[in-house]
């Protein structure tokens, strides 16, 4: 299962490392960590060295009750890291964004894939991913970003998300990205409560029905502090326990803050893959 960013194949039958760089003030992990464009190519540049196969870059904070950033802003902030990792390093540039201005700028700018949290819901959006012609990856979200968590309800969490991203492949398709251009994210505390969450998580193997590899986002999440009790930088342990049963589960790209500690948790679940 083969898949080119922006020029860079990628086997994605086996488990890809993602390093999440937030450029912004208010991530609710790493806000304003790396909010200048020197600070954040560096960050990029040691997940790089220790195994990352894909930068995120994002530029608008979508933790609950985050505030909407404007188009310029958004530009802004990303479009000069996308500039000084696309020349200066030898990695896939994800960009996280729901914004159309956003999506074909940085593609022109280098990145290879349209990392969206809202699946393509905003106007215009299906439209400039095709236009863009990088991989795009459709992600389930109940809800808007501000109001998600507030009570979120599933008679069904598997067959809804399963639902949802049907309908958003099918939209994605009618307005020109192609079907193998496509990349699906289960949304974990995007709209679910820890119990939906770990009904996801139980499983996730079954998502692969949809036919298309999976992105799963579980790094630092507040189901892990629910469940263990722990600060948000105190989730190492939890946050490799999760990744490790994702990629058991086959999951083809994790998206996470530690890498190099994901990498070494990859390795040994490819390792015994191999030899079952």
């Amino acid at each position: 299962m083969k898949m080119t960013f922006a020029g860079r194949e990628l086997d994605l039958s086996r488990c890809h490392v993602m390093g999440i760089l937030n450029v912004t003030p208010d991530s609710f992990s790493d806000g304003g960590h790396y909010d200048r464009p020197e600070l954040a190519l560096a960050r990029a540049r040691q997940m790089v060295e220790d195994g990352a196969s894909f930068v995120d870059i994002g530029g608008e904070s979508t933790r609950p009750g985050a505030a909407p950033v404007s188009t310029q802003e958004e530009l802004d902030r990303v479009c000069p890291v996308v500039e000084a990792v696309a020349r200066e390093l030898e990695t896939v540039i994800s960009v996280d964004t729901s914004n159309p201005v956003v999506m074909e700028e940085t593609a022109r700018l280098g990145a290879g894939l349209i990392n969206d949290v809202r699946a393509l819901q905003r106007e215009g959006a299906p439209e400039s991913a095709a236009r863009a012609g990088v991989p795009v990856c459709l992600m389930h979200i109940q809800g808007e970003p501000d109001h998600m968590q507030d009570d979120p309800r599933y008679r069904n969490v598997r067959r809804e998300v399963s639902s949802f991203l049907t309908e958003r492949m099918r939209v994605a398709e009618q307005a020109g990205v192609l079907a193998d251009n496509i990349i699906l994210d289960p949304g974990f505390g995007f709209g679910k409560s820890v119990e939906h969450n770990l009904k996801l998580l139980a499983s996730l193997e079954q998502l692969h029905l949809l036919g298309h590899p999976l992105l799963v986002g579980l790094s630092r999440k507040s189901m892990l502090g629910a469940i263990t009790g722990r600060g948000v930088d105190e989730r190492l342990p939890a946050s490799i326990a999760a990744a490790t049963i994702a990629a058991m589960k086959d999951a083809c790209i994790l998206r996470v803050h530690d890498v190099r500690e994901t990498v070494d948790a990859v390795r040994l679940v490819t390792a015994m893959k191999e030899v079952m």
